[in-house]
Order: C-alpha cells, then structure tokens, then sequence
C-alpha cells in the first residue's frame, strides 16, 4: 500500500491543504469552498478556480522545466526510465479519453512499481507520487470522466485538491521526463542531478554515494536554475514584497551566501568561518533590511511579551538591534555530536516519563534529578495528573530534548540545521518545507531541493571526521601541554568543558528521531538510513562498560555566562541573551576566530570573556601565574581538526 503523503515528507494532511489555499490565494479566493452562497456561487468559483489552473498550467509548464527535480534523473536504465515514463504518459491520456477503467489504471500503477525498482533519482520519487495521487482519487470515489485536468467539476474542496493533485503530479513526471538525457548548453544549474529519498530508502544508494552526494551539494555554488533567492519569501517564511536582483541579496536579511562552504571553509570544507562570514541571526525575519526608516521588531515568544511587553514604541532599527551576529560553526565531528545529544534525550524523557509513572501511582507530587552522562539538568517534577513542572530543569528546554548546534543550542538534528539554512543563507526551499507542486518562495522554481538531497546533506556532514588532539614534537613542550591539562582541570574549567562524554552507539539513522516542524521524521520512511561511525572512532577510549569516550570537551548543555557575553538583543528561541551552548572545543584552535561572534583572536581573551556560572573558573585563570596561564592555551592549541 502507498504511503499518506504525510508519511512521505514529514507533513500533515492540513500542511498540504494549506498548500493548495495558497494557490487559490494567489487568484483571490479566499473563501472555502462549501462556502458558496448557492450553486451559481458554486459555478463561478469552479470558473474562477479553472482560470487559476489553466494559468497556473501556462507558467508551471516553464516552472517545471527549470525546476531542480527535473535534473534529478540519474538513471540506472535509461531504457527502463523511458518506459515508466511512456506507461505514465499512456495512462493520464487514457484517463482524459474515458477508456481506462479503474482496474486497468491500477494494473498498469502495479507494472510501474516493478520497473521503478530499476531506475533511481527524481524521476522515482515524481513517479511514486503520481503513484499516490491516482490511487487516492480512486479510493476517494472520485474518479469520473474526464479528470486529470486544470478544470474540475467536482463539487467539494476536497475532491479537487485529490484531482489537483494528481493533474500536477503528472506534470512532473513529464517535466522528469522531458530531461532524461538532457544536455546542458549555456547556462545550467550548480545541481544537475538530484537525489531520491524513496531511492535511499530502497537501497538504491550506498553511504558513500550519499557522502560524495552531499559533499556536492555542500560546496556548490547555487544559482537562479537552483531557485538560490526567495523573492517573496523572508528567511523565516513569511510573505514578503517581491525583491529581485539587484534586490535578490542582503548581506543583513539575506540571502547572505550562495554556497555552504562559502562559509564553512576554516580550515577546510566543513569547518568554521572568518569574521567576514559571519551572520545576522534573525535578522532574516525582515523584508529587505536597509536602515531607512525601519522599526526594530520585537521577536519575542507571546509568554516573553505578555511577561514583559517593552516599550510602547518600537525602536528604530540599529545594527545591534536588527539581528544577532554570529560566527560560522564548524561541522567536524557533528556525527557524534548529535548521536550523544540523542541518547541524552532519551535519559531525560525517561526520567520524565518514570516520574510521572510514580506521581500517579503515589497521588503526590514527584521530584527528580536530571541527569544523563554525568551532566546535571536540574531537576523534574511531576504531578499525579500526568504533567510536569519545568521550572527547576536547567540548560535545556522544557520538552527535555538536548539541542546540540549553533551557540544557542536550539537545533536539535543536522536535517533542521540543513533546511534552515538554507532558506535563510540561499534562498533555496527544500521539499520537506515548500510540500509538493508549491513554489513557495515565487522564484519559478519548485522542489529546489528534494529530501534525498537533505540526506545526502546530513549524510556528509555526519560523516566529517572528528578533531584529534594533536601533541607537539617536542617533547619539553609536551610536559608543558601536559601542565596545561592538569590546570585546565584544575581551576574548574572541565566541569563544564568535559573531555569526554560516553556514547553507546556509533550508528549514525536518519531521520533523527526527536525532529520537529516539518523536518522528515522515522514515521515518515519505509526505512532509516543506517551510517556506522565505527571506523571515525578508531582513536577514542573505551571505558569500562565498552561506550566509546567521545572527547568533545563539553556538556552539551546551556549556561548563564555573565555580562562580557551577554551582548544580544534579539532573543533567540526563549533562550536568554546572556545563555549559551557550552562550546565544544575539540577542534576549536583550528577555526579561529574564538566566541559565538569571532570577537576572541586570542584563547586568552576569550577566556577572559567568560563570566556568570564560568566567572570563578575565569578568577582562578587570572590568578594563575603566566606560566600556568600559557601552559593552559599551549594544551588547547592542541585541539585540532584532521588535515
């Protein structure tokens, strides 16, 4: 049986139904369909929504044409590929001339399926939803003569979304179609070929296919053809005045970047960024941000701004006020990064969940620590009806789930790390946010980039090697980075820069589990990418229960770090200005600058930047003697990324 489409992407049923509002919006109608007043009502708007489809058609033909899916046709027979392609095209051409019945539409869908499993790429995944679209029409009863067309007389919202559906999905898969073989002459897209998340599920691609896969990606420079800009979309998704070139780019607001490694470049591909690349971070919630007569929006949660509603008048809108500005943060490593974060989670909800267990089994009011790895996160208390209180849990959010990436540690997965930037640094709308058939961001280009491709992302990223701890050759400066150890422990730094926390296992699924909003989740594929990390640990420790050590050097959870740090005004997730991710430092020495804004050129001076709960481990530094002091910054310099 074919997969819901929510299954398939990670949406709901509304997210799709919002999808196709949007379409009727762009036409200006904007009341339900059952909504008609009578059935000349009822009449006019089925005209009005035939003229949106018969236009949309006119400019989704070209749509198609430049959309990334079609250059996603990486056959493995190309002779089987053009088969699908003509069953396709034979069976939405007998459906417009009434001469397939319902059971010669399924058999022919059942001899699709079988020749799919000999192709790969874009064209499988637009073939697998046509797939889906005309098996629901036909579970939905609604198959009549004719369908698969702009103009539908059908009379419900529903029954036309079905039909919509499958008229675009056919739409695609000639649009794939049209491209098998395709050529290049003049301009191209930075991405000719794509990668299909049905496919990865299937097995169709190895690890290391999806590795070099995804390391293209992460280094191509994308282009109008790859639809980089959002002209009628802000980096956090809302509707915006439609900006073109020279417009398209705002080194503020965004699109800020054509290509991930145009940042992630220190010291190599994947890495961290100069001060020249760094970010405005939410900043990308404004239009087009220029400083001329612009007003400071408050970006706030509600319970922020009903606790504190500010002041009466807004501001106007300053370089310290219109974003937080942030350094690039470096990938190397982030496989581990987000397995530890996963099995963290998983204790904590645990605990939630054994406290909840107890609360209502005693009828009284539940308490207990937070901890998992040796790392405290305060405390949880539970109620005998079932919910818990927050107010006592520490460095992490109330739903327990340990958010690894950017300073603020409010990414939870490299997938939401991956589909958020790029819409906010590129302008490029991955499936899994846009849904089918939408060019969400108005820049004539749809399904940007597919989810295959996201995993392919997520794929290279995971698979980045971890920094190693790099002695010197000479053997009096190892006594002194031997030294810088021992003080770094010492004064108290390690009780939050901890060497290493423990993992239990070194295989690498995806979808991550605890992804939220519309990032692809496990439910939502016939099976997880499995990639085994094993041979990128070769050099941890073990440690008695056989878990790997992974020596990254922190706690993975936020702390209050005092004035100096506290220097952003836009709030960021709910999380306090002056809150911030324990740096991890494995690998930190070779991604200068040093803090979240690259203001440290020094260690030393980011040391000294440290305050709040790090404030007496700072002391103790300052009071150290110079030698000590070196001897701390001789032993980070350790720190390295793999050449």
């Amino acid at each position: 049986m074919p997969r819901q489409e929510s299954q398939a992407d990670g949406r709901t049923e509304r997210d799709h139904r919002d999808s196709f509002s949007y379409i009727l919006r762009l036409a200006g109608i904007r009341r339900a369909m059952t909504g008609a007043d009578s059935a000349d009502g009822l009449r006019t708007m089925w005209s009005k929504v035939g003229f949106v489809l018969a236009a949309v058609t006119s400019t989704v033909s070209i749509t198609w044409l430049v959309a990334c899916g079609s250059w996603a046709s990486t056959q493995w027979s190309a002779e089987v590929a053009q088969s699908v392609c003509d069953r396709v095209d034979s069976i939405s051409q007998g459906m417009l001339e009434e001469r397939l019945t319902e059971e010669q539409i399924e058999r022919e869908l059942d001899v699709i399926a079988v020749e799919l499993q000999e192709t790969r790429g874009e064209l499988e995944d637009a073939v697998w939803r046509f797939d889906r679209a005309l098996r629901n029409i036909l579970a939905s009863n609604t198959y009549d003569y004719p369908t698969l067309q702009p103009l539908s007389y059908l009379d419900t919202y529903e029954h036309m979304e079905i039909n919509v559906d499958g008229y675009e999905s056919v739409k695609q898969v000639r649009a794939e179609c049209a491209m098998l073989g395709k050529e290049w002459i003049g301009d191209r897209p930075a991405i000719t070929s794509h990668v299909s998340q049905l496919g990865i599920e299937r097995g169709k691609y190895t690890v290391a296919e999806l590795e070099q896969l995804g390391r293209a990606l992460f280094t191509a420079s994308f282009n109008t053809l790859d639809g980089a800009g959002r002209p009628t979309l802000t980096g956090d998704g809302e509707f915006r005045d439609r900006r073109v070139a020279p417009d398209n780019f705002n080194r503020i607001s965004g699109p800020d970047a054509n290509s991930c490694a145009g940042c992630h470049a220190v010291p190599r591909v994947g890495g961290g960024g100069d001060n020249v690349a760094n970010v405005f971070a939410l900043a990308d919630r404004f239009d087009f941000v220029d400083f001329e007569d612009q007003l400071h929006l408050d970006h706030r949660s509600e319970v922020e701004e009903l606790q504190d509603p500010g002041p009466q008048y807004p501001e106007p809108l300053t370089l310290e006020n219109v974003g937080n500005e942030r350094n690039t943060v470096g990938m190397f490593g982030s496989g581990f990064v987000e397995l530890l974060a996963r099995e963290m989670t998983r204790d904590l909800q645990a605990i939630e969940r054994d406290a909840i267990a107890e609360a209502r089994e005693t009828g009284r009011i539940v308490r207990k620590p937070l901890m998992s790895k040796g790392v405290d996160f305060g405390v949880i208390a539970a109620h005998p009806r079932g919910f818990t209180y927050t107010t006592e849990v520490e460095g992490v959010d109330g739903d327990l789930i340990v958010k690894p990436f950017i300073a603020k540690g409010v990414v939870t997965s490299l997938r939401e790390f991956t589909n958020t930037a790029l819409i906010q640094h590129h302008g490029v709308v991955s499936y899994e946010l846009a849904g089918p058939h939408i060019d969400l961001d108005g820049d004539g280009v749809i399904h940007e980039v597919t989810p295959g491709d996201v995993t392919a992302l997520v794929a290279f990223q995971a698979k980045l090697p971890p920094p190693i701890e790099r002695l010197p050759g000479d053997e009096d400066l190892v006594s002194v980075v031997e030294h810088g150890r021992e003080q770094f422990g010492a004064i108290g730094c390690t009780s939050c820069h901890i060497p290493a926390l423990p993992l239990e296992s070194l295989v690498f699924t995806e979808p991550n589990e605890f992804n939220l909003g519309r990032d692809l989740r496990p439910g939502s594929v016939e099976r997880l990418l499995e990639i085994d990390l094993t041979e990128l640990a070769g050099s941890f420790e073990r440690d008695e229960e056989g878990r790997y050590l992974i020596p990254i050097y922190s706690d993975l959870r936020r702390h209050e770090m005092g004035d100096t740090l506290d220097d952003e005004e836009v709030i960021q997730a709910g999380v306090p200005t002056d809150h911030w991710m324990t740096r991890r430092l494995w690998g930190f020495v070779s991604e200068p600058p040093f803090l979240h804004n690259g203001r440290a050129l020094l260690i030393s001076e980011a040391i000294v930047a440290h305050g709040g709960e790090a404030e007496p481990a700072k002391t103790r530094f300052l009071q150290l003697p110079q030698d000590d002091q070196d001897a701390i910054v001789e032993f980070l310099q350790t720190l390295q990324i793999p050449e």
